[in-house]
C-alpha cells in the first residue's frame, strides 16, 4: 500500500496516511484512461450546430437561365451548393455526441488515473481546508505553501467556502469525491485531497 504524506494548510507535514492499493495502486491501464476522456469531452458536446441544406435554402424555384446557349454551365437552381448563397453539402445537423460507458471501465480509469497521480508523486492529501474566511487570498497562501500551481481541490461534499475561496483563479478547479472524472484528474498538475475525501474515495472504489 502506498504511504504518502499529510499537509497541513500552512504547508507543514501532519503525519503520514496509507492509500488502498484496488484503489491508488492498481496497474495504469492507459487504453481505459483515454476511452474514458474521449467519453468525458463527447458528452460535453452541444451537438446543436446546423446548416442548410439546398432544399432548405428559401428561393431558387425558378431555373437561373436558359438550358443552352449562354456559354455558361447549366443550372437548375440558384440555391445549388456551389452557387453563393445556396446550400451546404451534407449539412452538419443537430445531433447526440454522448457516449455510455460501462461502470466497471470507469471504475478502472478512475483507478489508474489516481494511480497514476500517486506515481507521479503530484498527489496532495490535506488535513482538513478550513479556512478563517472564504476569501481568494487565503486560498493562493495555502497553494504557495503547498507550491501547487494548476490543482484540482476534491473535498469530501460541497465546501462552500473552498468553493468560493478558489473560484476566481485560474487552473483551479474544485469538485467532490462523488463527481470525479478521469478527464480533471489528468488535466491538472496536483491533485489536492483531503483525509475525509480520501475515505470516501475509497468506499466507492475500492
Amino acid at each position: 500500500m502506498p504511504n504518502v504524506s499529510v499537509y497541513k494548510t500552512d504547508g507543514k507535514e501532519a503525519g503520514t496516511i496509507q492509500l488502498k492499493d484496488e484503489v491508488f495502486g492498481v496497474e495504469i491501464n492507459k487504453a481505459v484512461m483515454h476511452d474514458a476522456v474521449v467519453a468525458h469531452l463527447a458528452n460535453r458536446r452541444q451537438g446543436t450546430q446546423s446548416a442548410l441544406t439546398r432544399s432548405e435554402v428559401r428561393g431558387g424555384g425558378i431555373k437561373p437561365f436558359r438550358q443552352k446557349g449562354t456559354g455558361r454551365a447549366r443550372q437548375g437552381t440558384i440555391r445549388a451548393p456551389q452557387m453563393a448563397g445556396g446550400g451546404v453539402v451534407f449539412a452538419p445537423k443537430p445531433r447526440d455526441y454522448s457516449t455510455k460507458l460501462n461502470k466497471k471501465v470507469r471504475a478502472l480509469a478512475i483507478c489508474s488515473a489516481l494511480s497514476q497521480k500517486v506515481a507521479d508523486k503530484d498527489i496532495i492529501v490535506m488535513e482538513d481546508l478550513k479556512m478563517k474566511a472564504p476569501k481568494t487570498k487565503e486560498m493562493v497562501t495555502i497553494l504557495k505553501s503547498l507550491k501547487a500551481g494548476k490543482a484540482l481541490i476534491v473535498t469530501n461534499g460541497k465546501d462552500e467556502d473552498v468553493v468560493r475561496a478558489a473560484a476566481n483563479l485560474q487552473g483551479v478547479k474544485t469538485t467532490m469525491a462523488s463527481t470525479l472524472s478521469v478527464y480533471d484528474i489528468l488535466n491538472f498538475d496536483k491533485f489536492i485531497v483531503t483525509k475525509d475525501a480520501i475515505q470516501a474515495i475509497e468506499e466507492v472504489y475500492a
